[in-house]
């Protein structure tokens, strides 16, 4: 049930009944006709701008149309009056019976009421995470893991065929680093001391790599030379950070479908066969770029390279696919990677990067465009940094990792819930502030305490409904007399409830999961405030001492609160609080 869907088509028919009536010209596109909440509460539950929009090309003014349009609208029962307000926007007030009829539709479809078929199966990558496999994800990363998993939950609840996916970078030279890394702690791990060297990697997270690899070896490399040991030192340390990356994953709740290994694209002709698609379609060609204004990028040189027509798909330059020497710039594997995720035929692309890859987006967006005639979108998006605090002071740096905070740093503090709802408070492009004293306040400054303990105080009115003797189970309450839930600030919770399902899709639409915990937070901060009326208004307490039917209606009212939240957060990824403590 969406409401908001469902007045826009009564919009719709009341508008194609005036056109029956002569009142309104024919061959009009209605598209462009919303139906949302008005901008000021008080001018009533819904607006629409369906005047406003069909003026022009009806050639008539809006308020000729909204006139007529009223009193079409007014006429049905769930409307309770419809106004004509400034140069032609209509607002409407609903019948209480509407509002109740939310609660029922609640209660009847339980998590599953906001979810949609907007989809359609669409088939959708979403591409997240992807950390160089050569030390354990800092904050940063959780931010994108957090971000990327919420958005992947978000449109399969509204009707995706998603796919999680994280791309493995094991084909550049930080993997030389790293097996270079491990095999100073594997000498160190034999008694001997490490020299690491500036640009290893200097992490306490190596040296159970380095132990391990003295259990496999014994001392039987230390006086090999590097090109005996180091591509199966690069597979051995890559495989063990991985293998540490899924479990800091797991600690955070998220789960991959598909892990896929960069190094799979050298050697198979994998790229080649990418790049020759471009080639057919005249998009690569021998050239020079010209030098760019200001700083010069690693992939440029003043020489003849095989370069990507990107400039045809929106890209400010072509873009280097080869260097001069016949190397692949590290442009091209990510080329083949995304041809590769064409070509298992997903209608969509979703790419979730860190700020610092800004840069990248025009180049990647030609390419997928290129690569697929323009058939598949891809979206990008960028997660800005976090900032971490603690005791009014910047959080030190971790010394497992040797210079960065590590996502296990965060979840061991505050726990897997609590990270991932703080980290999406903003907008994915915002930087964020993450407070390790504020996130576990148990205040309104808090929305991750905030929206558990509304979800909680319903858990606490069912189990006193219980002890009352009162029926709370889901089936009683479906039936209980809703029209009971009357009063302005019970209504309040109601439309909010309404709400859900429109957001979901908006959400959805935009690619943004921050929108869901902005909504819990809202209508966590609605059902407080009823709850605290209830203080002074006995009227509007959940439990009615003996009257077990207003009781009934009136928790079918809190219970539905507790089934919007409980499905926000299940897309989040936060397990709801049945009590706080």
């Amino acid at each position: 049930m969406n409401l908001f869907s469902e007045i826009r088509g009564l919009v719709l028919d009341a508008l194609a009944q005036m056109q029956s009536e002569g009142a309104l010209a024919q061959g009009l596109s209605f598209d462009n006709v919303a139906v949302e909440p008005p901008r000021d509460a008080a001018h009533g539950d819904m607006a629409t701008n369906a005047a406003m929009v069909l003026a022009k090309p009806a050639k008539m003014k809006p308020r000729d149309i909204a006139d007529v349009l009223a009193a079409k609208l007014a006429a049905d029962d769930r409307i309770t009056s419809a106004e004509v307000a400034g140069p032609g926007f209509l607002n409407l007030r609903l019948a209480p019976s509407v509002w109740q009829g939310v609660l029922a539709a609640v209660l009847e479809k339980g998590t599953d009421y906001g979810r949609s078929d907007m989809g359609q199966g669409q088939k959708v990558n979403v591409e997240y995470v992807s950390a160089n496999p050569t030390g354990p994800l800092h904050v940063g990363h959780t931010r994108g893991a957090v971000f990327g998993d919420a958005l992947a939950s978000l449109l399969a609840y509204s009707g995706h065929d998603v796919t999680r996916e994280y791309y493995i970078n094991d084909g550049g030279a930080q993997v030389d680093v790293l097996a270079r890394s491990a095999f100073e702690r594997y000498r160190e791990a034999n008694g001997l001391s490490p020299e690491i060297a500036e640009g290893l990697y200097p992490g306490d997270y190596l040296i159970p790599i380095g132990e391990a690899l003295k259990e496999k070896y014994g001392d039987s490399l230390i006086d090999k030379p590097e090109s005996e040991w180091l591509e199966d030192l690069r597979e051995f340390a890559t495989d063990a950070m991985m293998d540490l990356i899924r479990a800091d994953l797991k600690a955070l709740g998220v789960e991959m479908d598909v892990f896929f290994s960069e190094k799979s694209l050298y050697g198979t002709g994998r790229i080649e066969a990418a790049l020759q698609s471009l080639t057919d379609k005249g998009l690569i060609y021998e050239g020079v770029l010209e030098p760019p204004k200001g700083k010069k990028p690693e992939d440029w040189e003043p020489r003849e390279q095989t370069l990507f027509k990107s400039t045809e798909h929106g890209d400010d330059v072509d873009r280097p696919v080869k260097k001069s020497d016949g190397s692949w710039t590290y442009f091209a594997p990510d080329i083949a990677y995304h041809y590769d995720k064409v070509s298992r035929g997903f209608d969509a692309l979703i790419d979730v990067f860190g700020a610092d890859h800004g840069g990248y987006v025009k180049r990647m967006k030609a390419a997928v465009s290129a690569l697929s005639d323009g058939k598949v979108p891809l979206d990008i998006k960028l997660t800005q940094l976090v900032k971490l605090w603690k005791n009014g002071e910047p959080f030190k740096m971790s010394k497992r990792a040797g210079n960065f905070v590590t996502l296990r740093d965060v979840v061991d503090q505050v726990g897997p819930d609590v990270t991932r709802f703080v980290m999406l408070t903003r907008k994915n492009d915002a930087t964020l502030d993450f407070d390790f004293d504020k996130v576990l306040e148990q205040s309104r400054e808090n929305p991750v305490f905030y929206v558990q303990y509304a979800h909680a105080r319903v858990m606490s009115v069912l189990r006193r409904a219980a002890e009352a003797g009162i029926a709370a189970e889901d089936a009683a309450l479906k039936s209980a007399d809703l029209g009971k839930v009357d009063h302005p600030s019970e209504l309040t919770v109601a439309k909010k409830l309404a709400e859900w399902p429109r957001l979901v899709e908006i959400a959805a639409r935009t690619n943004e999961p921050h929108r869901v915990a902005f909504y819990l937070y809202e209508l966590a901060g609605d059902f407080h405030a009823l709850w605290n009326k209830g203080n002074d208004e006995t009227q509007l307490r959940f439990i009615q001492d003996g009257d077990v039917a207003t009781s009934q209606s009136k928790i079918a009212l809190a219970r539905s609160v507790s089934v919007v939240i409980s499905a926000g957060l299940g897309i989040l990824g936060v397990t709801p609080a049945q009590e706080m403590r």
